[in-house]
């Protein structure tokens, strides 16, 4: 099905065409603020009489605002001791605690999901439309990395781990079965769907906040190289932080935190500076006063690089994941950034060079067009017409069959 896109701007009408349909948006799990949060904010936005349900429910009271005031109809996870420190560990419970979401009133079934969310439970006269942000990562290509970052890549707890995740690819595989309709972030997830479910899927891109992250109203004396991101093992933090090891003319500033960070902090070179954790207003800042955001991961979308070129600033990316389709290379007329071919240090090191020798060549104007074509207003125009269509084909597909005698 083709979705219409328009980098014109866009309001909602003042009619919601959705007003009168019983909507239950399901949301993996609510406890901290990330991209799938951020889809979730702007879906909310375009149905806000929507129900909205998740496996455990412990966001910040700051944050809810965020969320029109919401709170989740949460499973049973929700109730057990220490849930909000210890949840995750709960992962072999997930498939039944989803499927314990009561959604039998409703019309339509909107499913946000990068875990199991997709997993609920749904008759076949409810739509069921998965807004997929990545098949579990953990069940499917990522399981080594994340095994070997939990000390749980050999021995009893290797095969532990790799039954409950077996079993959890199956259960996932056959739930998938009964969705009516997945809608993916990006071309590199509707691969990925289409190879671990069998299942086609449409593309919407997911919303940049381009109102935010803004260039700057003056260029920064001293500029350094910056990279952001949770500390997780795949991010490969770890090489970005090493390329600039023994090369002390230049500085790289790294944003974030996570478990992987007192690791690398512990071994990095003094031309490299942690902030921790930040604020969205510190980073805006940091993302302005860069040279070039630097990102080594194969990310489903990937929104880091986009509110870097949302402020002006090229990216320089491993080639690899959905950055093929948000980040322009120096082999176009207007590039954005610059790719390297391998997650190593070497390869990185010869993005930075190449980057430095073609750096006139990419314009902050040009970085910040890129960026508009992820502007919230273009998500919700694009989603809306997407569930609009699904809805009339569901509706004319349902009409169409015999009833039984």
């Amino acid at each position: 099905m083709k979705v219409r896109r328009t980098d014109s701007a866009h309001t909602m009408p003042a009619s919601n065409p959705f007003a009168n349909i019983r909507i239950a948006i399901v949301h993996d799990w609510l406890d901290t603020w990330r991209g799938g949060e951020n889809v979730l904010a702007e879906v909310l936005a375009i149905v806000p009489h929507a129900e909205l349900y998740a496996l455990v429910d412990f966001l910040p009271p700051a944050l809810r605002p965020r969320l029109l005031g919401k709170y989740a109809h949460t499973s049973f996870l929700q109730r057990l001791p220490a849930a909000r420190r210890w949840f995750r560990l709960l992962l072999p419970f997930f498939p039944r605690a989803v499927a314990s979401l009561d959604l039998s009133t409703f019309d339509v079934v909107i499913s946000i999901s990068h875990a199991v969310a997709k997993g609920v439970h749904t008759r076949p006269d409810q739509l069921h439309l998965c807004y997929c942000l990545t098949p579990m990562r953990y069940a499917w290509d990522l399981r080594e990395t994340y095994l070997a970052s939990a000390g749980a890549s050999a021995g009893w707890r290797r095969v532990l781990a790799d039954r409950v995740l077996d079993r959890l690819r199956a259960w996932d595989v056959a739930r998938s079965n009964e969705v009516t309709r997945f809608l993916a972030i990006s071309h590199f997830v509707a691969d990925r769907v289409r190879r671990c479910y069998g299942r086609d899927a449409d593309v919407v891109y997911p919303p940049v906040d381009v109102d935010f992250f803004t260039p700057p109203v003056a260029a920064a004396a001293e500029r350094s190289y910056v990279t952001a991101s949770h500390w997780v093992p795949y991010k490969r933090l770890d090489l970005i932080v090493d390329a600039f090891r023994d090369t002390p003319q230049r500085r790289l500033i790294v944003a974030g935190g996570g478990p992987e960070l007192g690791k690398i902090r512990a071994g990095a070179p003094p031309n490299v500076r942690f902030l921790g954790p930040v604020s969205r207003e510190v980073l805006r800042d940091t993302l302005r006063a860069a040279r070039a955001f630097t990102f080594a991961a194969e990310e489903d979308f990937g929104i880091a690089p986009l509110e870097a070129q949302a402020c002006g600033t090229p990216v320089i990316a491993f080639a690899g994941g959905a950055v093929l389709e948000t980040i322009r290379g120096l082999d176009t007329a207007e590039p954005t950034g610059v790719f390297f071919s391998d997650q190593s240090v070497a390869s990185i090191r010869g993005a930075v060079a190449a980057f430095e020798a073609s750096e006139d060549r990419i314009t902050a104007k040009s970085c910040r067009q890129n960026a508009m074509r992820f502007a919230a207003h273009i998500f919700r125009e694009s989603f809306t017409d997407y569930v609009a269509v699904a809805l009339d084909d569901f509706r004319a597909s349902h009409r169409s069959k015999p009833r039984p005698c």
